[in-house]
């Protein structure tokens, strides 16, 4: 663990621009291209519990190269918002929704700088997903800027990886799951030095070195309900849009979805979590 200070941003910043470029490879950008009716598999999973999004003002926060973002706008959101605070990664947002023949707009802002950028109480759906809060030191700062985003009668909608997932040790020979982590957040969060992503790549990430940051779903739940959200439903998956433990996962049966090969009924692996602003 490390000390409480303000460097995490900048540390993390540089890590998120270096895994852009591996990221365009990975992502398969040309099936957005070539097909205008293409969505992310992230954005499929989460179609039954996301709902009609048509005539919606969306914003997606923290959307790094925005598959995503781009998949919200092709199921018919009124007007779709990307933030993210790697202005690399949204050149690539930008190019690829050019390319699709969407209208999203792009701002580059750190998360708690969000309502800097964007007027209060501008949207109907804050969306944002799988890898987000980790790399926020504190979950509370982060349901009031969501609550000032979002009009009465708003919603947010995420799905997350599991903070018990995220407790967990790097994948082992023996495939022990084994806790290494915070479950709780902590302050300062935990330095990490991994020169890979989760994606296959050909060559190591430029700059390794991240702070991760856990929060325990008692944490998250309380931050949201106290930023004046309702709680709408809450949901925990046995499946998680990468492989985070190595052999021990297997491809579920939803296409880019990985379970626990042994016994999923172990683990929860990521969670989708719906509230809105009354």
């Amino acid at each position: 663990m490390v000390s409480d200070d303000d460097d995490y941003l900048a540390i993390n910043l540089a890590n998120w621009n270096s895994r852009v470029p591996h990221h365009v490879i990975a992502y398969g950008l040309d099936r957005y291209r070539a097909d205008p009716t293409y969505l992310s598999d992230v954005l499929r999973f989460d179609l039954p519990r996301l709902g009609d999004v048509r005539g919606l003002d969306v914003v997606h926060l923290q959307c790094h190269i925005g598959t995503d973002t781009l998949s919200l706008a092709r199921l018919g959101a009124r007007s779709v918002t990307g933030i993210d605070f790697s202005q690399p990664a949204l050149d690539v947002a930008a190019e690829l929704a050019t390319a699709g023949g969407a209208d999203i707009t792009w701002l580059c802002a750190e998360m708690y700088g969000v309502l800097d950028v964007v007027e209060r109480a501008t949207f109907d759906l804050v969306f944002t997903g799988i890898g987000a809060l980790c790399w926020l030191p504190d979950v509370r700062r982060w349901a009031d800027i969501v609550a000032g985003l979002l009009r009465p009668g708003g919603r947010l909608f995420i799905r997350e990886g599991h903070p018990a997932l995220w407790s967990l040790c790097d994948p082992r020979d023996d495939e022990l799951l084994v806790i290494e982590y915070p479950y709780f957040e902590v302050p300062g969060g935990t330095a990490f030095v991994d020169e890979s992503t989760y994606v296959d790549q050909a060559a190591p990430i430029e700059s390794p070195e991240f702070r991760g940051f856990n929060h325990g779903l008692g944490e998250i739940l309380t931050a949201v309900i106290d930023a004046g959200l309702t709680l709408r439903s809450f949901e925990e998956h046995r499946s998680v849009p990468w492989n985070p433990l190595g052999t021990a996962c297997i491809e579920a049966d939803q296409p880019g979805e990985f379970r626990l090969r042994d016994h999923p009924e172990r683990l929860a692996l990521s969670y989708t979590l719906q509230a809105t602003k009354t």
